[in-house]
């Protein structure tokens, strides 16, 4: 595997991390005591691990096409996961856009050299 396929793939990873930590920023919304400073402490080494394979994967790709895909990551799998463990809203036209936004990411992906 080359060396540009691993970096997408850990590209992939950080974009799942930084879900990761958006969804801990949700659950301490409703959290309170101990169970708020453990999703506190989630948050914290999502976002460690997040920062540190975005900045791994941005010495291989341009940061111009690492930084755009990795939000685009993470806001698609935050969305997804605020509507099936948040109930929050799936209305058509927030699922239109997030598909827009998916189409944007693969296109960046499909342009990057």
């Amino acid at each position: 595997m080359s060396t540009t396929a691993i970096n997408w793939i850990i590209l992939v990873i950080a974009g799942l991390c930084e879900t990761g930590f958006a969804m801990c920023l949700g659950k301490m919304k409703f959290a309170e005591g101990a169970a708020w400073w453990a999703w506190g402490a989630g948050f914290l080494v999502f976002l460690t691990a997040s920062m540190l394979l975005l900045a791994k994967a941005a010495h291989v790709l341009p940061i111009g096409t690492a930084y755009p895909v990795w939000t685009g990551i993470g806001a698609v799998g935050t969305v997804i996961l605020g509507i099936i463990f948040l109930h929050e809203p799936a209305g058509f036209w927030r699922l239109f856009f997030i598909t827009t936004l998916i189409a944007s990411i693969i296109g960046l992906k499909l342009v990057s050299h």
